[in-house]
C-alpha cells in the first residue's frame, strides 16, 4: 500500500480532483436512474453504463493510491494513506476544498478530521 505525505497527495489533487468531478456527476446520474422504474429498457442499459463508467473512475483512484468514501456522491470523500508521528492515519480531502489538508485516524473517520501541522503541510513546498 502507498503511503503519501501531504505534498504527495496535494501534488496528485489536480488529477484527483478531475476524477472525482466526474464521479460525481456519473455517480448522481446513476442514482437518479436508479431511481426510475427500473422497467425501462433503455432506463436499464444507461444505468449499467454509468456503473461501468464509475467502476473504471474508481479504479483510477486506487491505482494512484487513494480510494473514494462518498457512495452518497454529494462530497465527493477521498482518502489518501498516511503515517504521522508514527499513527497509520488517512489524509482526508473533499471536492469544496483547495487542498489536503486534513486527516483522520483510521478508525475515526471524517468526523474526527484534524487540521495537518503546518510543517508538515510546508514540506516539499518550493
Amino acid at each position: 500500500m502507498r503511503l503519501f505525505t501531504p505534498a504527495e497527495a496535494n501534488r496528485t489533487l489536480p488529477l484527483v480532483k478531475r476524477i472525482v468531478a466526474d464521479i460525481l456527476e456519473k455517480g448522481r446520474r446513476a442514482r437518479e436512474l436508479a431511481s426510475r422504474s427500473s422497467e425501462e429498457r433503455e432506463n436499464r442499459v444507461q444505468l449499467k453504463e454509468h456503473e461501468r463508467e464509475l467502476n473504471t473512475l474508481l479504479a483510477e483512484l486506487t491505482q494512484i493510491g487513494c480510494s473514494y468514501k462518498d457512495w452518497g456522491f454529494e462530497h465527493g470523500l477521498v482518502d489518501f494513506p498516511a503515517k504521522l508521528d508514527g499513527d497509520d492515519v488517512l489524509l482526508c480531502w473533499r471536492s469544496d476544498e483547495e487542498a489536503v489538508v486534513w486527516y483522520h485516524l483510521v478508525e475515526a473517520g471524517f468526523a474526527g478530521r484534524r487540521p495537518i501541522p503546518a510543517a508538515l503541510l510546508a514540506e516539499g513546498v518550493s
